[in-house]
């Protein structure tokens, strides 16, 4: 598999696409745009607008303030949010050695209040009152702050967001606090696999790269200092005013409203941020000193997985990002079909999973990697691995590094630039702000897709780099053992000796050819449905279909669904089950790895009442995919080797269940409850591990001999094409079973009593999560509990977290069950029981009745508009669309405007209304808790005395 790296480094501006390029290509850059009237000449220039694909509809603009901050502009008539993201050219690489963490803590401070607006929950309350969402996040070499919001409070949101750069409080009062949220964040991802490895790589690369240090912040690093020296407030604001500077910031801001008014909105609230003539940060120690390698390690996990990895330092590929020198030998390295590493290992038993890519970027320095994910068979054999790997080096040396399979990639790239579909606004601002950062104002949206030409001699260069001598290897697993243990993650490692005698390649190697898959009909079919429309429907099948071009490509999007009652039987069946969805993907993956490189994906998951198979991708092509899919599905032969691949791994997911993260493991804890039937993880390894082949082989054929078969397509084809397609499919499976046949789903009621319920867990948090039920399945109520989830979001935030330092996880939210409305009220604490973080979660309860006694409507009317907005966004790009209809033909009352009626009866929710809820809810709760090596509650217990959820419980 290629990893696909976000860029994280500052480049050498080289040459430009030319226009002449651009249009061979099929792309329309925008044309520059002059500076609006309403902006002062004298503080504001306007660059060049970026290169788009021939199918952005979105308006561009970008500024370049006087100041020095860059601002780019996207006008999206169609959207229903407005967002924006700042990214600082600043990180934890910049802490002081006295403050690691400085970065991060800044990060949190400025959240907590501004000049203009000095409460601390100011700027999150608006956000919340106008259905909107926050957070930022400190990376090595930046910081990156980003909202949503209600497009018309756009102006509100940027008058408190550009305050953050203009005149923070550091407050004084909530310094303290700030320090134990940021500890609670380290505490939370201790246990964190890929930041274990971190730590122990970070023991053996160059200890002056600031890189290698610790970066999240804890107690014990922001420490208040000596009375003799400045106070910890006075170095976070004097970091702040050496490190933020509107030269090193870029702004993205992507809302409906018209380029001249966002210009005026951004000129206005930013101009004024300070220009301290400052620098991007540059980094000139390398990573890894020349006299260190090889270096091979082993550490410790605390699940159960294994894994080696192989790296190699090389230069920083970001300069050459319009050649991308890398991308072939990714390509190669990763490749998942026949002949491929993966393949000849996992033929072998050896390996379950690889990924090749470029990470650890800095700007001048990083590392060339490639992860094999093991079998314990493999782990025996590190050194065969290592040699198979080298031997595969070596293939590409001399066969590989040829002109056509750059091409290739680079007409894949730009079928997919020609097509992309934008994505929520807040993440198209956040990825905008980012690549402005690191590119050409011209590249901002071009440059990943941009392969301008095969650069053979650095692609060699690359190659050459991938050597035993330039090698670090890592090899992860849980019988590993030492008393040697990295600083801040606690993880055993050690450095061992290579094995002078080497190992011994594999067999079977060899380079990719030509990929059949890539599609030739890319015409967009017109053709635009409100709603999906009934195509088949009869006693065994239903076919559903929603033409869709808004998205501008020529995509569908096909779910089948395919429903056996015996799945929900036993835990034995739920395994089988499992089994057969994963054994399809396993078995399938060498053939159709080419398939999705050129942008046909295929997955096949089990769900409670059978199996989907969901299918991604161009229309041209994808209806001999799904023949192939559902061919192997009947008639494949399940292979040893790939039945003992996915139980292992369904196995070793159960066994690591228990090290998950805490909240989810109370989620999970919760369905089990509350959702029938449900099996817990240890009863469906015990199940997996009473199972042979020949069980899965029986299942399969009861499996496809009676089914009753469910089926959508969404994306740009028309109902005729949508038609044969079902037809074909419904031939093919043939399926006998009505829906009447199938079981419903249905929640289950919270008992009458409180009750409190403990997951199986190891984790060393302490976790609350107050469950609290609704009293009916009606619309109405849906939505009160909505609003109200919505109304009690900043307040539980600013008690639980910000004033009582419980912890870094705290929130309230709508958590549905079905149709089952519910509340969720989540606090995750290093350092408190869950008792007492109980009795603090009764005490806000307590506050919350007298807060609901004094809501009147124009209080209440925000939330009530959030919730409303939350609910009729429109769906951004084609799977997220097909996931929203796909899910209302799963109940028995198939409705596709659930969420519409939903919104309408928010706007609708009175305060007494939500007084009246609040005293239902009190009545219907439940408990997940957890401290440190509490023993699991027997979840079934509880759940044999409970009655089905209906409106009269």
């Amino acid at each position: 598999m290629l990893s696909r790296l976000r860029p994280f480094s500052p480049l050498s501006r080289r040459a430009p696409l030319t226009l002449a390029t651009a249009l061979a290509l099929g792309i329309a850059g925008m044309p520059a745009q002059a500076a609006s009237t309403v902006a002062d000449d004298a503080r504001i220039a306007t660059s060049q607008a970026p290169i788009t694909s021939p199918f952005d509809s979105r308006d561009y603009r970008v500024l370049t303030l006087e100041n020095g901050l860059t601002a780019l502009l996207v006008s999206d008539a169609q959207a229903d949010k407005a967002a924006a993201s700042m990214n600082v050219r600043v990180g934890s690489a910049q802490d002081p050695d006295d403050l690691l963490g400085l970065a991060h803590l800044l990060e949190h401070m400025l959240f907590l209040g501004t000049e203009p607006y000095p409460e601390p929950s100011a700027y999150q309350d608006y956000i919340t009152r106008h259905a909107g969402s926050h957070n930022a996040f400190t990376a090595a070499r930046d910081t990156n702050y980003f909202f949503d919001i209600e497009p018309s409070a756009l102006p509100g949101a940027l008058d408190r967001f550009s305050a953050f750069f203009l005149s923070p409080l550091f407050n004084d009062g909530k310094l303290e606090s700030e320090r134990r949220v940021v500890d609670s964040e380290y505490q939370a991802r201790r246990r964190s696999e890929s930041r274990r490895e971190n730590d122990v790589l970070n023991q053996v690369l160059n200890p002056d790269h600031p890189g290698t240090r610790f970066s999240v912040g804890s107690l014990e690093t922001l420490a208040d200092r000596p009375a003799d020296a400045p106070s910890l407030r006075q170095r976070v604001i004097d970091f702040y005013h050496a490190r933020y500077g509107a030269n090193v910031m870029q702004l993205a801001v992507v809302a409906p409203q018209p380029l001249d008014q966002l210009e005026k909105m951004v000129t206005e609230r930013f101009a004024a941020v300070p220009d301290r003539r400052l620098e991007p940060p540059t980094v000139d120690a390398p990573l890894v000193t020349d006299d260190a390698l090889p270096v091979y390690l082993e550490r410790q996990t605390l699940k159960d997985s294994r894994q080696v990895r192989f790296l190699f330092p090389v230069p920083d590929p970001q300069e050459d990002y319009a050649h991308k020198p890398t991308q072939l030998l990714a390509h190669l390295l990763g490749d998942e079909s026949e002949g491929s590493v993966l393949a000849v290992l996992r033929d072998a038993g050896l390996a379950e999973g690889l990924s090749a890519g470029v990470g650890r970027r800095d700007g001048e320095h990083a590392l060339l990697s490639v992860s094999v994910r093991l079998t314990p068979a493999g782990a025996e054999r590190l050194d065969d691995i290592q040699a198979t790997l080298f031997a595969a080096v070596d293939n590409i040396a001399a066969n590989g590094l040829e002109a056509w399979r750059y091409d290739e990639q680079a007409a894949l790239k730009q079928q997919a630039f020609r097509f992309q579909q934008h994505g929520a606004p807040q993440h198209e601002a956040t990825e905008l702000a980012m690549r402005l950062s690191r590119y050409p104002v011209k590249d901002v949206q071009y440059a990943p897709y941009r392969m301008d030409g095969f650069d053979l001699e650095r692609t060699r260069a690359y190659l050459a780099a991938l050597t035993p001598d330039n090698m670090i290897r890592v090899y992860s697993g849980p019988e590993v053992t030492s008393e040697r243990v990295s600083p801040w993650f606690d993880t055993q490692w050690q450095q061992t000796a290579p094995d002078n005698a080497g190992g011994t390649a594999l067999q079977g190697l060899s380079l990719p050819g030509p990929n059949p898959f890539i599609a030739d009909d890319l015409t967009l079919q017109d053709g635009q449905d409100d709603k999906p429309t009934m195509l088949i429907d009869d006693a065994h099948f239903a076919a559903w279909h929603m033409a869709v071009d808004r998205f501008d490509t020529p995509k569908v999007e096909w779910r089948v669904s395919l429903q056996h009652p015996s799945v929900r039987r036993s835990a034995e069946e739920a395994v089988l089950d499992r089994m057969l969805a994963g054994w399809l993907n396993d078995s399938l993956n060498e053939a159709l790895y080419p398939a999705r490189l050129a942008g046909q994906s295929f997955n096949a998951y089990a769900h409670a009442r059978g199996m989907t198979l969901a299918f991604s991708g161009w229309r041209d092509g994808q209806a001999p995919l799904i023949e192939r899919v559902i061919t192997q599905l009947q008639s494949g032969d399940i292979h040893p080797g790939s039945f003992k691949r996915v139980q292992r791994r369904l196995q070793r997911q159960w066994r690591n269940a228990p090290d998950a993260s805490l909240i989810g493991q109370a989620r999970r804890t919760l369905d089990q409850a509350l959702l029938t039937p449900r099996w817990s993880s240890q009863e469906l390894l015990a199940a997996s591990q009473r199972l042979e082949r020949h069980h899965l082989e029986d299942f399969r054929r009861r499996f496809v001999d009676r089914l009753y078969v469910d089926a959508m397509a969404v994306g740009n084809v028309t109902a005729e094409q949508a038609t044969a397609q079902a037809r074909s499919v419904k031939q093919t499976l043939r399926p006998r079973l009505t829906r009447d046949a199938i079981p419903s789903l249905e929640p289950l009621a919270v008992s009458a009593e409180p009750a409190v319920l403990r997951p199986d867990s190891t984790r060393d948090e302490s976790l609350v999560l107050r469950y609290l039920q609704g009293s009916d399945d009606t619309p109405r109520q849906q939505a009160a509990v909505s609003v109200l989830a919505q109304w009690l979001q900043t307040p539980f935030y600013q008690q639980l977290r910000t004033e009582e330092q419980l912890g870094y996880i705290v929130n309230a939210g709508y958590y549905p069950l079905l149709d089952a409305p519910g509340l969720a009220l989540v606090v995750q604490s290093p350092n408190t029981d869950s008792a007492a973080v109980a009795a603090r979660i009764d005490a806000f309860m307590v506050a919350t009745e007298a807060r609901l006694d004094a809501l009147d409507e124009a209080t209440l009317a925000p939330y009530r508009q959030a919730v409303h907005s939350r609910l009729t966004e429109r769906a951004t790009g084609l799977g997220r669309l097909t996931g929203r209809y796909w899910q209302a033909t799963a109940r028995e009352d198939v409705r596709f405007d659930r969420r519409l009626r939903q919104a309408q009866k928010a706007l609708n929710v009175s305060p007494d209304a939500l007084r009246e809820l609040w005293s239902t809810l009190k009545k219907r709760s439940l408990d997940l808790r957890f401290d440190p090596g509490d023993k699991p509650s027997d979840v079934g217990a509880y759940r044999s005395g409970l009655s089905a959820f209906t409106a009269e419980n």
